[in-house]
């Protein structure tokens, strides 16, 4: 009697389906418990988003140079300026191909921008209101659309840029998108124009956004992700012409065992 192994095979793909999946409902869940806050005026929450706007505003009011920087940075870090990144990447992976994620990118800007819009008119909350207010800002406070787009924009960019990178460049590239995501939504905290509860929003349904968008794009078109990120990584990897004569490449003796070239090239083997 043979006895089989019939348990099932996690494969990269369930795992990279499960990890996104697990992002969109633990953001969902979070992101509806944190509009009932909001909704119903729960007063510790209500207390946080007026001492922190108050003081900070105080603060921006005493330091304009300061207040005039953080505009400065704001504006930059925009929800166009964001789009319009995402829409020149999404054009480039198109031109060399990676049709599959330049689409991945375009759903993640659409979707993005429809559900921070759609999030905002559904829930109508009043922006901070101040006598002399040291900026201006249209339209619902929640969620944070600075917030949303920047989240989108720099886990898009570190997602793409995670395959190439080594350990030091994951960290650093993790670090550089942090930063600037904390720093855009704390921009407008001191600005006074979105409460903090409104970038805790705006961040809580970029996960949304990125989990939702990446799973239906797996289950539609399966395993085309990676093979387009794979490709990503064939345009742009550095052609390094190979030393026929070296040093440490010297002829070898008649009779003596083939070298393995997988041991001096071992990107190959990714291939």
């Amino acid at each position: 009697m043979h006895l089989t192994n019939s348990s099932p095979t996690i494969t990269p793909r369930d795992r990279h389906l499960l990890r996104h999946t697990a992002l969109a409902v633990c953001c969902a869940a979070l992101f509806a418990a944190l509009a009932t806050l909001v909704q119903t005026g729960w007063e510790p929450l209500s207390r946080l988003d007026h001492g922190l706007v108050d003081s900070l505003h105080r603060y921006a009011t005493d330091h304009t140079v300061t207040t005039a920087s953080v505009q400065m940075f704001s504006d930059i870090g925009g929800t166009i300026t964001m789009r319009t990144v995402l829409g020149l990447l999404a054009g480039w992976l198109w031109l060399i191909g990676a049709r599959t994620l330049a689409c991945w990118v375009v759903a993640q800007t659409l979707i993005g921008w429809a559900g921070q819009w759609a999030l905002k008119l559904a829930f109508d909350r009043q922006r901070p209101d101040f006598p002399d207010p040291v900026s201006h800002a249209g339209g619902p406070a929640f969620p944070s659309g600075h917030a949303m787009a920047s989240a989108i924009t720099c886990a898009v960019l570190v997602g793409l840029l995670w395959p190439r990178a080594r350990r030091a460049g994951r960290i650093t590239a993790c670090s550089i998108a942090a930063l600037t995501v904390l720093g855009i939504g704390a921009s407008r905290v001191v600005l006074g124009v979105h409460w903090p509860s409104d970038v805790l929003g705006g961040w809580l349904a970029a996960g949304i956004v990125l989990g939702t968008v990446t799973v239906l794009v797996e289950l539609v078109r399966p395993g085309a992700l990676a093979r387009d990120v794979r490709r990503v990584n064939w345009r742009t990897r550095p052609r390094v012409q190979r030393v026929l004569v070296s040093p440490t490449h010297r002829p070898r003796p008649t009779g003596a065992p083939a070298e393995d070239p997988a041991a001096d090239h071992p990107d190959e083997l990714l291939r």
